[in-house]
């Protein structure tokens, strides 16, 4: 069993996360279904992880 994320990885994975988010929206070309499937499915990888983490505390 793996330990549970820390409360700054939690914070710092996040972040990334929404940086990554607004990078891809502001410079995108144009925002189409592929983007926004994309948006979502690596909000599932990032997330599931994280509340998965905050359950086991």
């Amino acid at each position: 069993m793996r330990k549970p994320l820390g409360k700054s990885q939690i914070v710092c994975i996040t972040l990334l996360w929404v940086l990554l988010c607004y990078y891809i929206l502001v410079y995108s070309e144009q925002i189409d279904g592929p983007t926004i499937l994309m948006l979502l499915l690596s909000a599932a990888l990032v997330f599931i992880p994280v509340v998965q983490s905050l359950k086991k505390r």
